[in-house]
């Protein structure tokens, strides 16, 4: 029986160390991803009608976001050689698919290459990330799923209409203008964070740079209770060997069960379901020879899928550490690196569709967290897209000026730029 290939979902990746034998042969887990186990869900509620050519854009879109996805991970893995690393890529290609929405001309381009949707219309990613976004708001009593977005503008920045139109109508951002030079903004960004990622993720950002002036953000959050729940009883403390060589004892647990599963020489891969299957998280261990830098030259879009078709139901035995891993990183060099350049470049980035204002990108800031223990997994992420403002200046808030007190000033031609006169004025009425 083969694995169902990937539906909506991309994959969420995660690294969690080297991996060694336990007693038996079966070794610790390494390399982690949370993906769909099946395909759409039977319950016909869940499922969004889409035109007859955007369905065929629905399979280029996953594919090209799961492509994103892997090349985003290999992207910042030189910077993570010997640490964890975990990512939601839904949530960078959605928050990046917003930003797309406002790019114009080269800026747009270098987007869609970067998310490799240059085939797809622009009407077609919208509509497919709706019903994306749709699919994924799941609450039974085994699985609960959301994906959610935001717009925080500061209130002296013009948007254009028609962009706020397709962040509330396909996105189902919530747009929000705030007072940016009040230090109130960001504990309110931050709290927006912290109430969709249920309070896993309390922050995206400590600061509003000078120059910014919006953020485009997304929040995914996922807790799922597993098919077959893990024995508590059964969890015993083992070394985990870490990338120095090092052992260090951690909590593990174990079970026995028909798993799908998939091995070749130079790994073993299983997927434990969670409710009724939909999602599951999947385990790929490189074996002690080949170890991670050698399963990671194996690692793409391409393999992946291959992989878990392969998988058929076998019996076996589980034994997996409890984790529990956070990470908050910038994204500017990796995405830079995928060829978005020119969306961070203040004097060549254009964002004309999203406002007026020459704009371009500060920063993307990305935090997630995950969550495994015997009862199941808890996962939130959050990406947020900073965006600055140059050359022109936005609209200055309207102040008070009451000169009570002695002042400075200065008579000036300005065509030579002469001072013809200048002064301290203690007492204005002084003989």
């Amino acid at each position: 029986m083969k694995y169902p290939q990937l539906g909506w979902f991309w994959p969420w990746l995660w690294l969690a160390g080297s991996g060694v034998p336990l007693d038996g042969g079966i070794p610790a887990l390494a390399i982690v991803a949370l993906a769909a186990s099946a395909s759409l869900p039977s319950d016909p509620m869940t499922i969004v009608t889409l035109r007859p050519q955007t369905s065929a854009a629905q399979s280029q879109l996953t594919r090209a976001q799961t492509r994103f996805g892997f090349q985003l991970f290999a992207a910042l893995l030189p910077t993570h050689t010997h640490q964890n690393l975990f990512i939601s890529p839904t949530s960078v290609a959605i928050a990046l698919s917003m930003l797309y929405n406002g790019a114009t001309g080269e800026t747009q381009r270098a987007i869609a290459a970067t998310l490799e949707i240059t085939e797809i219309s622009l009407d077609d990613v919208n509509q497919v990330n709706a019903a994306l976004l749709q699919s994924l708001q799941t609450d039974s009593a085994s699985v609960h799923s959301r994906l959610v977005n935001s717009l925080w503008a500061d209130q002296h920045l013009p948007l254009q209409p028609t962009f706020v139109q397709r962040m509330q109508a396909d996105y189902q951002a919530r747009v929000s203008l705030l007072d940016f030079g009040n230090s109130n903004a960001v504990a309110t960004i931050n709290q927006w964070v912290k109430t969709q990622t249920e309070g896993r993720i309390p922050q995206i950002i400590n600061q509003i740079q000078a120059d910014e002036a919006l953020f485009l953000l997304n929040a995914i959050y996922f807790k799922g209770q597993w098919a077959t729940p893990f024995d508590p009883t059964q969890t015993r403390d083992h070394p985990f060997t870490l990338p120095n060589g090092q052992q260090r004892s951690y909590p593990f647990m174990a079970q026995t069960g028909t798993y799908r599963y998939y091995e070749t020489p130079t790994f073993q891969a299983v997927s434990i379901p969670y409710g009724d299957g939909r999602f599951s998280f999947n385990i790929f261990l490189p074996s002690p020879t080949v170890g991670l830098a050698g399963f990671y030259r194996e690692l793409n879009a391409e393999n992946w899928r291959q992989w878990t078709q392969q998988m058929e139901r076998r019996p076996g035995h589980l034994f997996l550490p409890r984790l529990r891993l956070a990470s908050d990183v910038t994204l500017n060099e990796a995405l830079q690196a995928l060829g978005m350049g020119i969306a961070f470049d203040r004097n060549r980035a254009n964002f004309a569709q999203l406002t007026p204002q020459p704009a371009y990108v500060s920063r993307v800031k990305h935090a997630t967290l995950v969550e495994v223990n015997e009862e199941g997994t808890t996962a939130a992420g959050t990406t947020a897209i900073g965006l600055g403002v140059r050359s022109a200046a936005l609209p200055a808030a309207p102040f008070t000026l009451v000169v009570d007190r002695p002042f400075f000033c200065v008579i000036q031609e300005h065509r030579t730029g002469t001072l013809l006169f200048m002064g301290a004025i203690v007492n204005p009425m002084a003989p």
